[in-house]
């Protein structure tokens, strides 16, 4: 990379457009470390199996249901091994099972599940607006304002939207600025559209931004917070390498990118900012790293865009669990009050799930230790 004298030198006599190409590719590596604090956040260890308990809890609700009738939905629901029934016998604290006709099994919600269902539609029907919105900003990151249908419809779940919200006919979607215009044949040539494309109105400021405002009072400079792991130590080149990324131009994900160099170190910059806000606009603040590819060629993001998750250990947390690999923005568990990020409406909902599995932990020991019903009963929650 130039000397970040020479770019600053630079800056007062170019325009910025040619100073963004001026940024050179600096090939940094940062050592991974592994944080306990990370893997131990409920939401976030248990992020693979909420997805498809939920679904399934919502395909249950609101009658018994005999198992034949979910029982091929185990590769649609990504359910680990795609067996249903094995499934719903982990959690029965969620799930209660039943023996029907031909010793067919049953089963139905429990009533603390039914309860948290409940909440969960009170909570959208009441913040509607606001989680509707962390979708328009992801439509507002394109360059078209437009993002395919199924491309949209795999960030309902991260969105804490719910998943039936763009085939519903009783969710009118229009209310919340959107529409879906053929754009081709077939499920792939439809998109999602905002009503008012967004060209005419004052665009949002990002996470990044408005941490900026917060603390340094303008935008002018929009540093990364950065969070680096306990006893990590860094070699005085990467040390210097992250000052001076720190003082590259910060474009936001709402802006035109395309004057950007894509092999210079202010693309890449822009990448982090792209993926801190997509992250930020989620529920957990975190996601399973290959949901993120479909959005790559719609955000700007580069070819071999999981390594900004690599060079960067300071931003983002990879948490390695069942085979797969969880992104985590450590700005959301780390800063505290320090932070533009909004804790999502639909958080609490998310922990009450996750409680409902550790209750069915729970009741699964108790069952195994052969404890009387009573006493399971009283210690281990509704089963």
């Amino acid at each position: 990379m130039q000397s970040l004298a020479k770019s600053r030198s630079l800056e007062s006599v170019l325009p910025l457009a040619v100073h963004l190409q001026s940024m050179a590719y600096v090939n940094v590596t940062m050592r991974w470390k592994k944080d306990s604090s990370f893997d131990a956040i409920p939401e976030i260890s248990h992020a693979r199996d909420i997805r498809p308990l939920v679904s399934l809890a919502h395909i249950l609700s609101p009658s018994p249901t005999p198992v034949s009738a979910v029982s091929k939905l185990g590769p649609l629901l990504e359910i680990p091994d795609r067996r249903v029934t094995a499934f719903l016998r982990r959690f029965p604290a969620a799930f209660v099972e039943s023996v029907g006709q031909h010793n067919i099994p049953w089963f139905r919600l429990s009533d603390a599940a039914t309860r948290l269902l409940r909440e969960e539609r009170a909570v959208f029907a009441a913040r509607r607006a606001d989680v509707c919105a962390r979708l328009r900003r992801i439509v507002l990151m394109t360059p078209r304002r437009r993002l395919p249908l199924h491309i949209a419809q795999g960030m309902l779940w991260h969105l804490g939207i719910p998943e039936n919200y763009l085939k519903d006919l009783d969710h009118d979607i229009a209310q919340d600025g959107f529409r879906i215009v053929i754009s081709g044949d077939g499920d792939h040539g439809r998109e999602l559209e905002l009503i008012d494309d967004g060209k005419n109105e004052e665009m949002p400021l990002s996470v990044l931004q408005v941490n900026a405002m917060r603390k340094l009072g303008s935008v002018e400079e929009v540093p990364v917070p950065l969070f680096p792991s306990k006893g990590l130590r860094l070699k005085q080149k990467i040390k210097d390498w992250l000052e001076g990324f720190q003082r590259l131009p910060y474009v936001s994900p709402y802006e035109n990118f395309s004057h950007i160099n894509p092999g210079s170190d202010v693309s890449e910059k822009r990448a982090v900012g792209v993926l801190h806000e997509l992250l930020s606009l989620f529920v957990t603040c975190s996601a399973e790293r290959r949901r993120l590819r479909c959005l790559r060629q719609h955000l700007g993001l580069p070819q071999k865009f999981h390594l900004v998750f690599e060079r960067h250990p300071h931003v983002f947390y990879l948490l390695l669990k069942e085979k797969t690999c969880f992104v985590v923005l450590k700005e959301a568990y780390i800063a505290g009050e320090d932070t533009a990020i909004e804790a999502h409406p639909m958080l609490e909902v998310f922990k009450k799930y996750v409680e409902l599995m550790e209750q069915s932990r729970e009741i699964i020991r108790c069952r195994r230790s052969g404890k009387p019903i009573e006493l399971e009963s009283k210690a281990c929650g509704d089963s």
